[in-house]
């Protein structure tokens, strides 16, 4: 991540000619927020003078708290070289936010993050690393520029043009994030038709998740300025694989050494790297909530389309919820296979943190979970409970109530988000539990 001063973002944007600036944040369902400003309140912006109302913002405060400040973070300063600029180029800096009394707010997902990373740096622990591999959908509009579930192409894994009719927006979308200083690393047709996933280098965890809520921006601008509706909807279209968001994480100490790695272990894996993998398992039902926070993510965690719905782990076996990828030394990694981009990064990795952390503080060797290397998806409900292995809660609700059982979860967020997250979420299942289905009608209404 580049070093920038106050001069620097002045002297820049003066240089580049930006003409506006947004002050991004995000609330605590993972949506973008923005306050916009012209570049002559620039240096203001920069002082953290700028002021917004929080009691409209989902998670925020009410309305007799609601004078919030948005202190920027300079090294996250970016021109948006995607957008219009016929007036001037666009500015961007991605905020941390303040109350009133010039306190971080507690219901900030990037600070609920940080704190956890000061947590995680106070036992030793310098770096923790994550690369995400995000996919989403390409649908057509309609007449009225409104998406339809019509995918842009019948395309699969690896497929080109002419099959493949999204390889020039998958160029653009590669071609704007190198422009933002996003190292690309591979960009490819997923599995199912209008499936796509472009993937980039791993950053640190505060970073990497600023990178991923610029990434979701910028995929869906580009896809609309092609004539396309870009989603991170978990499971769009039934009957097909659905999209997830693989999160790679690794740690590594004040001298950049991999912790995860042991060269005199049978699995090249060390006891940290286990201690870690166990701590997720024992909280993985509790973070599914936020891991996998909409309706539609428990459509995704199905048996049959390559999405995991056990919690287990293994170095070898794609139905896990946790894989370690072959790569070993500085590339040793665990793979979380479960999450998906409707996740809010910076609460989800907040909460990987901590449990990966408790894991590390608290499990012994004697009781790491072992790997699993049978097929899970082929094994019965009592071979799978026989060797300890419990599934994902199977819908929101259940979650809900995971959630709300975790202390650690609780811990994470802090009493203020926790509260808010779950409020949301219990409003959400109440609303899909009432509405009536086209398959209730289907089956239901003539019997």
């Amino acid at each position: 991540m580049k070093k920038y001063t106050k001069s620097d973002i002045i002297e820049m944007a003066k240089k580049e000619k930006v003409s506006y600036v947004r002050l991004q944040f995000s609330d605590i369902l993972g949506n973008i927020k923005a306050v916009e400003i012209s570049v002559g309140q620039l240096p203001d912006a920069l002082d953290n003078k700028i002021i917004f109302d929080g009691s409209s913002v989902e998670g925020f405060v009410r309305i007799k708290e609601a004078d919030m400040s948005l202190h920027p973070d300079y090294d996250t300063w970016r021109i948006l070289s995607f957008e219009d600029s016929s007036y001037g180029k666009v500015g961007r800096l991605i905020c941390d936010v303040y109350t009133s009394y010039g306190k971080p707010f507690q219901g900030d997902p990037r600070y609920i993050l940080k704190r956890q990373i000061r947590a995680m740096n106070e036992m030793g622990i310098a770096n923790f690393d994550v690369g995400f591999e995000p996919e989403f959908f390409l649908f057509k509009l309609d007449a009225e520029g409104k998406p339809i579930l019509d995918p842009i192409d019948d395309g699969s894994y690896f497929d080109l043009a002419p099959i493949d009719n999204a390889q020039n927006i998958r160029r653009d979308i590669a071609l704007e994030l190198e422009k933002m200083g996003f190292v690309i690393q591979t960009a490819h047709h997923e599995v199912a038709p209008g499936q796509e996933e472009v993937n980039f280098r791993f950053a640190h965890v505060l970073e990497a998740c600023d990178n991923l809520q610029t990434f979701k921006q910028i995929v869906k601008v580009i896809a609309r300025k092609h004539g396309y509706h870009a989603t991170f909807m978990p499971k769009p279209i039934a009957g097909i694989n659905g999209s997830g968001m693989h999160t790679n994480c690794s740690i590594s100490d004040a001298e950049g050494t991999n912790l995860f790695y042991d060269p005199n272990d049978p699995m090249k894996l060390s006891l940290i790297c286990r201690q870690f993998i166990t701590g997720i398992i024992r909280h993985a039902r509790g973070m599914a909530c936020v891991t996998n926070p909409t309706v539609n993510s428990y459509k995704r965690l199905i048996p049959g389309f390559e999405a995991p719905c056990y919690v287990c782990w293994s170095d070898a076996n794609r139905s896990s919820m946790i894989r370690i990828p072959a790569s070993r030394g500085q590339g040793t990694r665990a793979e979380l296979r479960h999450v998906d981009a409707m996740s809010n990064p910076y609460i989800a990795l907040a909460c990987i943190i901590a449990a990966g952390i408790e894991g590390i503080k608290t499990v012994e060797e004697k009781d790491l979970i072992p790997p699993v290397y049978d097929n899970i998806f082929s094994l019965t409900r009592e071979q799978r409970e026989s060797q300890g292995i419990r599934n994902l809660p199977e819908n929101l609700k259940d979650a809900i109530k995971e959630m709300r059982n975790d202390p650690l979860v609780f811990q994470t967020l802090g009493e203020h988000a926790f509260n808010k997250f779950l409020a949301a979420k219990n409003i959400e299942w109440d609303e899909y539990r009432c509405l009536i289905s086209d398959w209730e009608l289907k089956h239901y209404l003539s019997k």
